[in-house]
């Protein structure tokens, strides 16, 4: 069992470990390591942990993860990859951590919105919408999503919520990984769900119904999660999803 040790997160002694198989067990550019579960159940870890290593290799430029067709290397690990020093940073939060977090964070502020929000904050939640409507036509940015959930935040009328808010988006937004991730997402209908996610939060908040806000909100990020790690899977295209340790809401509310 891999346990943090340091200030190193599981999946950065998950990539170490990694580099040296394929530096010790003599693979060549080309060739395929073992599968992303054959891999997991050797180091004794997640697949989400695995996944998210592998994520890091493929920012240093060490594997390439074809969906389907499994983990190829593409070169040969150096002593100091300057790539990886943006990725193991103190700071590097996996993708998955990152959603955890959010899914924390976001699910008590649409909670504490429900209860605060003015007539102005459901007029700004609404504009959001439409621009993430607008967007989903034109195929264009997705500012409208960063957006919503920024006024949310501001629906709380709390200043350090909303700090908080910015800032995990902005860890998203300049995370390596997430993006390395965001990447392998070349079907965008997602963003059909997302819009869909957010006009049934809209529709707590407008009730003012605090529980129902939190579980909405609570649910759309797992759909973001559950999604993220379907289309990262990279051994199984039947594989029905691991699912990252989730905040158990649903045995608070019981």
């Amino acid at each position: 069992m891999i346990k943090q040790t340091g200030q190193q997160r599981p999946y950065q002694e998950v990539a170490t470990m990694l580099r040296t198989m394929i530096a010790q067990q003599q693979y060549a550019v080309g060739d395929r390591l073992p599968p992303e579960r054959e891999i997991a159940e050797r180091l004794n870890v997640s697949r989400t942990v695995v996944r998210e290593a592998l994520i890091m290799l493929e920012i240093e430029g060490l594997v390439d993860v074809r969906r389907g067709a499994g983990i190829f290397v593409t070169d040969m690990p150096a002593e100091s990859p300057d790539a990886a020093a943006a990725v193991t940073s103190d700071s590097a939060a996996g993708p998955f951590e990152l959603l955890q977090a959010r899914q924390l964070l976001e699910s008590n502020i649409a909670e504490f919105a429900a209860q605060q929000a003015t007539r102005d904050d459901i007029i700004k939640m609404r504009r959001a919408l439409q621009i993430e409507e607008q967007e989903l036509v034109s195929d264009d940015h997705e500012s409208g999503d960063m957006q919503f959930h920024l006024a949310i935040a501001e629906a709380t009328h709390n200043s350090m919520l909303v700090d908080l808010f910015r800032q995990s988006w902005q860890w998203r937004e300049n995370n390596p990984m997430w993006i390395q991730l965001h990447s392998h997402l070349k079907d965008t209908h997602y963003r059909q769900q997302w819009l869909t996610d957010h006009q049934q939060i809209l529709a707590a908040l407008i009730k003012k119904d605090a529980k129902a806000a939190k579980q909405a909100m609570w649910q759309h990020l797992e759909n973001v999660k559950n999604r993220l790690l379907e289309f990262s899977d990279v051994d199984d295209i039947n594989f029905d999803g691991y699912l990252f340790t989730s905040w158990p809401l649903n045995h608070l509310n019981s």
